[in-house]
């Protein structure tokens, strides 16, 4: 459908025919990022306008559609991010998100001086590479205004977990623009400075019964004291800056294109989602090798049956802190093992888009997850996180490689990040933001996680069973703002008679416990032997 009297450039934005999940045509909208000659045709690498930039590929010219070409806005000057000038011609509707952008980083303003990078798209970022097809929409996170209204299951509310106040008269609930009720401020605990005298001197708690219906309970939910958040109760934004998050302003039209078409690693050949800077001559080959125990990089399977020869290496470097059956994780010093964490690092890059590769792997560790057979300890995936975190982060990346998605891996690497905070006595978190797959697999966890503790809970001689927000936080090692959002996102919170009510309906019940028969991999954590180092205490480790 190409008309070849008309030149397509840069920028130039028309439909292009692809296949979706369901293997039918369709004709998305794509704005053409390069154009390449080659002998007798050219080809064009299109991004599919509103798709995750993994889409991204190139197209013959049969495949565009140019009754519905748009070409770039013509201007004297393109300016670029930043104010800087360019060469790229902006395209059709840049310059209204580019005030829409400058609006949102004027009305939110990013904490300790960084630079709030703004996504460009909605799903242009990506960090967990786990158990979601590729053009899966994923929600946001629920503002307070939209948690009474966000339902993951659709069912009747039949059962309720209710929130007490400590005090009688004051008033409970503070009502959004759209009269929806408003329950963060009453979720998160208050600042010390502002406490109340209890009535009675016991905690706030959370106090579950059994309804008629076995399989349905209630609880009254309120959080201890020792919180230390703002006053007003109400979250901030999630960080959008961290160890390793991408600083958007470095964006340019070389990073938007994958450069590797495909990568070996042991039995496998993957296709890369994204730019990683792997040495530009490696970018034309058809094929990059790469060693499955060491990760070093190689140009061509000749070289690598000789580096094989040489390596010695049957399983990562570092210490192996956790064996169940076949499945290992190794911890690695990104200062001990500077090479393996770097080549780990251009790997990773491969499948992970909003992170910035770190060339200076000194400050942080990685915890790899291996299968085991009679060749050695083969990578499945890796988690990092910073010996040092002001943020009370718990993982930095995380990873599932593209062959074992969709297995359970991505929920065994997480659960295992907070079995290692557990150990350390302390709640963590992921760094922000986080990606569409990441997104699904983190709630995911949390919510299994979050209504296992709430439906094991039992009665004593008769009265409700009471937990408080800081002992689900406690128990599972999870920050109590996930713990809260999470509550949120599944809808469990409902205002009735005066009080916040949570509410396990039959198909909350049913759905978990499904979903909980599925989940076949756990972490054991009498297999784990992880001694936590104070790393304040070690000058430069």
């Amino acid at each position: 459908m190409a008309d070849h009297s008309v030149e397509i450039t840069e920028g130039c934005r028309l439909p292009v025919l692809r296949k979706n999940q369901e293997n039918e045509d369709e004709w998305p909208l794509a704005e053409i990022l390069s154009v390449r000659d080659t002998p007798g045709k050219k080809l064009y690498y299109v991004h599919y306008i509103d798709f995750n930039k993994r889409l991204d590929e190139w197209v013959t010219p049969d495949r565009l559609d140019m009754k519905k070409l748009q070409f770039p806005k013509k201007e004297a000057k393109t300016p670029m991010k930043n104010g800087l000038p360019g060469s790229r011609p902006s395209s059709p509707e840049r310059e209204v998100k580019k005030s829409l952008d400058l609006h949102v980083q004027s009305a939110s303003a990013p904490s300790r001086g960084k630079t709030l990078p703004t996504p460009k798209r909605k799903a242009e970022s990506v960090s967990l590479a786990t158990q979601v097809t590729a053009a899966t929409p994923v929600p946001s996170l629920p503002s307070s205004a939209e948690a009474s209204q966000a339902s993951v299951y659709p069912a009747m509310r039949d059962t309720s977990f209710s929130i007490k106040s400590r005090d009688e008269h004051e008033p409970l609930t503070s009502l959004t623009t759209n009269g929806t009720t408003s329950i963060q401020r009453h979720l998160i605990p208050p600042q010390p400075g502002r406490k109340r005298k209890s009535c009675g001197g016991t905690d706030e708690m959370v106090k579950m019964f059994q309804n008629n219906s076995p399989r349905c309970s209630t609880i009254y939910l309120l959080p201890g004291e020792d919180s230390q958040d703002s006053s007003d109760g109400i979250p901030s934004a999630p960080r959008m800056t961290g160890s390793l998050v991408s600083d958007r302003s470095h964006d340019d039209i070389v990073t938007r294109m994958k450069n590797i078409d495909c990568i070996e690693l042991g039995r496998h050949r993957l296709k890369p989602w994204y730019f990683s800077p792997y040495p530009q001559e490696l970018t034309s080959l058809p094929i990059l090798y790469l060693c499955e125990f060491c990760l070093k990089y190689l140009k061509s399977l000749k070289c690598l049956q000789r580096h094989l020869t040489k390596c010695n290496l049957r399983h990562p470097p570092g210490n192996e802190i956790y064996r169940k059956g076949t499945i290992s994780f190794f911890e690695i010093d990104g200062r001990k093992n500077k090479a393996y964490s770097q080549n780990l690092c251009l790997l990773a890059k491969c499948f992970l888009d909003h992170k910035t590769l770190y060339y200076d792997t000194d400050p942080f560790l990685f915890y790899v997850m291996t299968e085991y057979d009679s060749k050695g300890f083969h990578i499945v995936g890796y988690f990092s996180k910073e010996k040092e975190s002001t943020e009370d982060y718990n993982v930095a990346c995380i990873l599932t490689l593209p062959p074992y998605q969709r297995r359970g891996y991505g929920k065994l690497l997480i659960e295992f990040s907070y079995e290692l905070s557990k150990v350390e006595g302390k709640t963590g978190t992921p760094e922000k933001p986080l990606s569409d797959l990441g997104l699904l697999s983190y709630r995911s966890y949390w919510s299994q996680t979050i209504l296992e503790i709430l439906m094991d809970l039992k009665s004593e001689n008769g009265e409700r069973p009471q937990i408080t927000i800081n002992e689900i936080s406690e128990i599972t090692s999870v920050k109590k703002e996930d713990v809260i959002s999470t509550l949120q996102y599944l809808n469990l919170i409902n205002y009735y008679k005066g009080q916040y009510i949570l509410t396990l309906s039959e198909d909350i019940v049913d759905g978990h416990e499904r979903a909980m028969q599925k989940r076949h991999l756990r972490i054991d954590p009498k297999c784990l032997h992880f001694t936590p180092k104070d790393w304040s205490k070690r000058g430069k480790w």
